[in-house]
């Protein structure tokens, strides 16, 4: 069974979204502020976490960040649920580390819609045997492991498909509109500057220089291609 861990301050919000979970098959867990959320977050190690930004004691950014900077809970998929809509704010929303952002009001059909497509790409919900390498780089994509070297890479789920996605199709440009397709799901809701911000991350992992990358090119005006 799945677990999924609720973090929502409003009472009413958070029964609402622990009651539809549940009718989905899924185990809930659920926290009211940020420090109680990072304790569940350590303890349960939950499949999925939904995290509201305003919270008292920490908010979820906060909260994100920290999860995103320990290696024992740093692959849990996020999804981030604010009153605010700006453009900016969604992308401090990714920058620190969310996979997935939601406005406040929504639906429950959009997102119970996000969860699934969420869970879907989590890790090890697709496990292929295949081993990639290219260079300096190893991929184990049956293990969810990448090495550069002999030091092993300390990814998140979403930078790991974004690897393989690269890796795969080296030599070729892919556009950020494919790569949404093919690493977030057709059914992602978001826009192509996601696909910017996990780059930029992954080229921090990977490259001696991010800011002269010589394996993940930058295309302008299209997208990436991935070199040896």
């Amino acid at each position: 069974m799945i677990t999924i861990l609720v973090v929502e301050d409003e009472e009413s919000v958070l029964d609402t979204l622990a009651l539809n979970l549940q009718e989905e098959g899924h185990q809930v867990l659920t926290a009211k502020d940020g420090e109680q959320a990072l304790e569940l977050v350590r303890t349960k190690k939950p499949d999925l976490m939904i995290l509201d930004i305003m919270l008292p004691k920490l908010d979820g950014l906060a909260v994100c960040r920290i999860v995103r900077k320990d290696p024992e809970v740093s692959h849990i998929p996020i999804i981030m649920l604010t009153a605010r809509g700006t453009q900016g704010d969604k992308m401090v929303g990714l920058d620190s580390g969310a996979d997935d952002y939601i406005t406040k009001p929504f639906g429950l059909g959009e997102f119970l819609a996000r969860v699934r497509a969420v869970l879907r790409r989590a890790p090890g919900r697709i496990v292929t045997a295949q081993m990639i390498s290219s260079g300096d780089l190893q991929v184990d994509v049956a293990a969810r492991r990448a090495y550069r070297g002999n030091d092993e890479l300390k990814l998140s789920h979403k930078e790991f498909d974004l690897l393989v996605e690269l890796m795969r199709n080296e030599g070729a440009v892919l556009s950020r509109d494919l790569i949404l397709s093919r690493v977030w799901g057709y059914d992602y809701y978001g826009d192509s500057r996601t696909v910017d911000v996990h780059i930029r991350w992954l080229r921090q992992k990977i490259e001696e220089d991010a800011s002269n990358p010589k394996h993940i090119i930058t295309v302008r005006g299209i997208g990436y291609r991935f070199e040896s």
